[in-house]
């Protein structure tokens, strides 16, 4: 990363997110924790940036964190500290578009976002642009969509859609998939009746991911291969290219939607609200692709709000606490400017 980006504004260690010594020794004296790891390792990150005392932010929820919302919650609450929880492109800034949105109609009953996506490399079927871990994880388990006052379960890869998101992107196939707006929106922007999220997923991935699922080589649980024990899903993504390997390679764009839907002036309207960035530009811009551009966005402007005191909420602060105005008219200065188009239906 240091010869990638070149800049003298931050160094590198090697050290093992599971060695709590090593974290410990390694978050001494700092102001705020950054954890970019996979999901499963965030809970000890967490509990070790308690124990010294230390504010946190990450990108994304696990499934453990989820397990354990309340109880590391009340674990920063009650150590006057604040974990901002998945603050980064979707969720974080996705949400705040959601929310922003809502504010701008005089009421909303239904919010949906929407992840489209081109990433192209010659000779490539596919290409994943973010954790192959948390991608593969994503498309081989069951979708949380919220209707009415409940959550339900669809299963992984239910039902195609076509998406038409804005140019250049463009028609897309889409499916619901696990995810946190899903699951955050309902509980923390009122009034919502109907969520959900869905993201592109290509012909040749869904295929390959659902032969994957079929075949048991998206868990978790380590089987023995000779004498040596090794999870499925470990062996499945060390044969995908890491996203760092295809940096300044890929081509195409990544755009976010949110879409909104309410009552404006006594007349059921939508509201959407969009952002784009391009793999060319996020590589002139940082050296990384669009995705790890605008996931990275979220969680700058989120460590700023946290650093500057503007958030002074303690326990897990949600991207639904955030001031939506503020990131929403911040975005245009990471060249990511919100678009936004009104319709009466």
């Amino acid at each position: 990363m240091a010869d990638r980006v070149k800049s003298d504004k931050f160094s590198v260690q090697k050290v093992d997110a599971r060695d709590r010594q090593a974290l410990r020794k390694l978050f001494r004296g700092k102001d705020l924790v950054i954890f970019a790891l996979p999901g499963e390792l965030n809970v000890p990150v967490m509990e070790t940036a308690v124990a010294l005392g230390l504010n946190y932010l990450d990108f994304s929820m696990s499934n453990d964190s989820i397990k354990h919302f309340v109880r590391i919650h009340r674990m920063f609450k009650d150590a006057d500290l604040t974990a901002i929880h998945a603050m980064g492109c979707d969720s974080g800034l996705s949400d705040l578009m959601a929310k922003y949105a809502m504010s701008r109609l005089d009421s909303a009953t239904e919010a949906y976002i929407r992840d489209g996506e081109i990433s192209k490399i010659d000779g490539r079927d596919f290409v994943i642009t973010w954790s192959p871990l948390e991608m593969m994880e994503e498309v081989t388990t069951p979708a949380p969509i919220y209707r009415h006052g409940e959550f339900i379960l669809l299963p992984p890869l239910h039902k195609r859609e076509i998406y038409n998101f804005p140019e250049p992107v463009g028609p897309l196939p889409v499916y619901n998939t696990n995810h946190e707006e899903t699951r955050l929106m309902p509980r923390f922007l009122k009034g919502l009746e109907k969520v959900d999220f869905k993201i592109c997923v290509t012909d040749n991935l869904a295929r390959t991911a659902n032969m994957l699922r079929k075949m048991g080589l998206h868990s978790f649980d380590p089987v023995v291969v000779d004498g040596v024990r090794v999870r499925p899903i470990d062996v499945v993504t060390a044969m995908i290219p890491k996203p760092v390997e295809t940096i300044g390679k890929v081509k195409g764009y990544s755009c976010i939607v949110a879409e909104v839907i309410g009552m404006k002036n006594g007349k059921k309207t939508m509201l959407k609200e969009w952002f784009m960035m391009s793999h060319e530009r996020a590589y002139e811009l940082c050296r990384t692709n669009a995705v790890g551009y605008l996931v990275g966005v979220g969680g700058a402007i989120g460590a700023e709000l946290l650093l500057s005191g503007k958030v002074r909420e303690r326990g897990i602060v949600a991207p639904e606490h955030l001031p939506a105005d503020y990131v929403v008219n911040r975005l245009p200065d990471f060249e990511v400017p919100v678009h936004e188009e009104m319709t009466v239906l």
